[in-house]
């Protein structure tokens, strides 16, 4: 972002409470953390339910705002100190709307494509695996960690330049109409759903509107020039092109996600015949769980090519993510052979799948970030193949926002995890009950099997239990702060 207090005051439609010192100078970010505010900045003045950000303008102003956005009145103490620091201050009716409103109208003197995604799982990941591969050619700006909400996707916008050649927006949904409220200043190129799950399906009632809110994000596409990636290998797949009208509007599918293991061949549907399309054969895991494979394309201006590819990302699942990514950078021109050579260099972000070394000696696997049912079995099923030098344990709380399908989902990972190859398997959580009544229905043996209280219940398992050699997952939904639990094995 590069915009003066002027034309910040004309976008927002405010007044000044005090006038810039310089109304030239230029401000070059925002932020609505008064902490994490650098010189230049435009400090939004956010209303919270624990916090008022108007509490903390004195310190976005000393911090070096170039322009402060405030809902209220502002004390004379104030003025006075905008004025001898050379900040703006701004009232407007909303703040938040005033964020919006920022980020539409940067966007439209944005030159760059803006590549929008979403996704039940791994869309954070495959955001990030998208930045490191079209990185290694272009100037990319993409979402920091998982901002994909009504504040963060703004934010992003606003962190691109003029100079930017990509912008990756990642985009988080709650209900049907977010994605299609956030697309309408984003105005994105192409767009991305990485697959249709269960994840808010709390309310949303079903995964037939999960499907139709994530197609939100192809609805709006442009006609006849917009990029729509589809994940071939899931079950909404025809269902989201279907909904967004995709073929009928001339935007043109491109397809990823096959993933064929060693020995498999791939079957291929002849409506995709004529289709770009990105997919993995021979793909297996390493010992460490890492993800090798040959990736393929077709149908992107070039004969068809294939390459031989490893992750340091580990899981079957990123082979799919892997494809996504690759199936992007295909469209924005870059080879195969460059591809793989970016996708290789990726590391895993901090709270997903981060593999962590105790003093003690035994490895902790950090998933404590965020779960649902697709990224539990996932999760699971990487943990259970991994080559360890001692015990597999897992520790598993609750997952959110699944509403009526709470108890059926808990059973159903119970029962999964059941089959899996872990020495001790610790749920957690109220919800988890019903997790570790399934896996002890379905057979797995009282002494590898249990149920904890309280995370001070599962310090005192593992303390008795854990064994240098040991390797321990922790995964959970956010709100269960299972990241105490990989903290307090860290010490």
């Amino acid at each position: 972002m590069l915009l003066n207090a002027k034309q910040i005051l004309s976008i927002v439609g405010g007044t000044y409470l005090v006038e810039p010192m310089d109304a030239c100078a230029l401000a070059t970010g925002l932020q609505w953390d008064s902490r994490e505010v650098s010189l230049g900045d435009v400090y939004v003045a956010m209303p919270g339910e624990r916090v008022d950000g108007h509490s903390f303008v004195d310190a976005a102003i000393r911090a070096g705002a170039l322009v402060v956005l405030v809902m209220q009145p502002v004390s004379e103490q104030t003025k006075h100190l905008a004025r001898e620091f050379g900040a703006a201050v701004i009232e407007v009716a909303n703040t938040q709307s005033a964020i919006t409103d920022l980020a539409s109208a940067w966007r439209t003197m944005l030159s760059g494509k803006v590549i929008a995604l979403t996704g039940s799982s791994g869309k954070t990941t495959t955001k990030n695996l998208i930045r490191q591969v079209l990185s290694a050619r272009y100037k990319v700006v993409a979402t920091k960690a998982n901002q994909n909400n009504e504040l963060g996707v703004p934010k992003t916008i606003l962190n691109a330049n003029a100079d930017t050649d990509y912008l990756v927006v990642e985009m988080g949904m709650r209900g049907l109409k977010q994605i299609a409220e956030l697309s309408s200043f984003v105005h994105q190129d192409m767009g991305l759903i990485v697959n249709v799950g269960e994840s808010h399906i709390e309310l949303l009632g079903g995964r037939d509107n999960i499907a139709r809110a994530k197609a939100e994000i192809f609805e709006a596409l442009p006609n006849g020039v917009g990029v729509a990636f589809v994940n071939e290998a899931d079950d909404y797949a025809q269902f989201v092109i279907d909904h967004a009208r995709l073929y009928e509007r001339g935007v043109r599918v491109v397809y990823f996600g096959g993933v064929f293991a060693e020995g498999e061949t791939p079957v291929e549907p002849q409506e995709h015949e004529a289709c770009a399309r990105v997919w993995a054969e021979e793909a297996g895991l390493d010992e460490q769980g890492q993800a090798h494979f040959v990736l393929r394309a077709r149908g992107f201006g070039f004969d068809e090519q294939r390459q031989t590819c490893r992750l340091h990302l580990r899981g079957m699942h990123n082979v799919s993510n892997a494809c996504a990514a690759a199936a992007v950078a295909c469209v924005c021109g870059m080879t195969l052979d460059a591809i793989a050579e970016a996708l290789e260099l990726a590391e895993p972000e901090a709270g997903r799948q981060e593999f962590l070394h105790a003093r003690a000696g035994y490895t902790v696997i950090n998933d404590a970030y965020n779960a649902n049912p697709e990224s539990m079995r996932a999760s699971l099923t990487m943990f259970s193949s991994l080559a360890v030098a001692g015990r597999r344990i897992a520790v598993l709380g609750d997952m959110g926002e699944l509403g009526d399908y709470a108890l059926a989902c808990h059973q159903g990972i119970g029962s999964f995890a059941a089959g899996l190859n872990l020495d001790l398997l610790i749920f957690v959580g109220e919800l988890s009950r019903a997790s570790y009544d399934a896996a002890r229905e379905a057979g797995m043996p009282e002494h590898k099997l249990m149920y904890a209280h309280s995370i001070s219940e599962v310090f005192e398992t593992l303390d008795i239990y854990l064994e240098p050699s040991d390797t321990v997952l922790v995964k959970a939904s956010h709100f269960m702060e299972l990241n105490r639990v990989v903290e307090g094995l860290l010490v």
